[in-house]
Parts: structure tokens; sequence; C-alpha cells
């Protein structure tokens, strides 16, 4: 069986002050339940699956706190792109030589996830993630 290639899952990370709000109107407005739910410090985040894809939905303390994990400081702005690749350093490496920006190298993160930080061409922040752990995936 040979290797998958791209994209083995899209999902989207939303940061918000009104982090309440956003969970009850994806959640409760289309009928959803989270499959999972973090906190760290106060902080929140909720993730819902959707299809082929994913939301997340984190607050502002939550979010600060993947930034830590990821890259050791607070750098994303209200979205950023988290992207499920079959090898985070090739995916880090084809983006750079594509104009990409490194933000952070890979870092192994608490669940067991190989996160790395990217910035696009036009600033926007993406995480790629490659599940290494059995602890399945978060980004």
């Amino acid at each position: 069986m040979t290797e998958p290639n791209g994209v083995l899952h899209l999902r989207v990370a939303l940061t918000t002050s009104e982090y309440t709000s956003l969970v009850e109107f994806f959640g409760g407005g289309l009928g959803m339940d989270p499959t999972e739910s973090w906190m760290h410090e106060g902080g929140h985040g909720s993730l819902f699956e959707m299809g082929g894809g994913s939301l997340e939905i984190f607050d502002e303390s939550y979010a600060r706190h993947i930034d830590d994990i990821e890259v050791g400081r607070h750098v994303s702005g209200s979205l950023r792109l988290a992207l499920r690749v079959p090898d985070v350093r090739a995916a880090v490496g084809r983006l750079l030589e594509r104009g990409g920006t490194l933000v952070h190298p890979p870092v192994l993160t608490p669940w067991g996830d190989l996160n790395a930080r990217v910035e696009s061409p036009n600033g926007l922040q993406v995480t790629l993630y490659e599940v290494v752990g059995d602890n399945g995936s978060h980004d």
C-alpha cells in the first residue's frame, strides 16, 4: 500500500471572544454536540466534526495556549487552518518552497501529534499536523 499524499483532513480553527455564542450557534444551531472539548487555565476549546472536515472554536485564552505549544508565543489571528498531512516535515518543505514562511518547526504536542506552523504568503496561519500517537488528533 502506498503512502497517501496531500491533505488528509481540513480543520478550520476559529478564535473568538464570543466562544459560548459560537459553540451554541454551530452546535445547537446545526444539531451537533462537540466531538471533543478542552480546557486550559480557564480557556476553552471545542471540536465539531463536519463530514470530511471539522470546525474548532477556541476562546482567546485557549488559542494562546495552542500557540504556546506550537510556536512558543501568541501569533495567530481569528482564523487559522489546521491540515492533517501524512508527513509534516515534507509538507512544510513544500510550502516553504512555494512562498510560505516558517513560524515554528515541528513540535510533538501533549496529545501525541507532530505539529508545525507555517504562514501563507497572504499572512494566513496554517498548522500542519501528523498523527503519530494513539491519542487521536487535535491541533
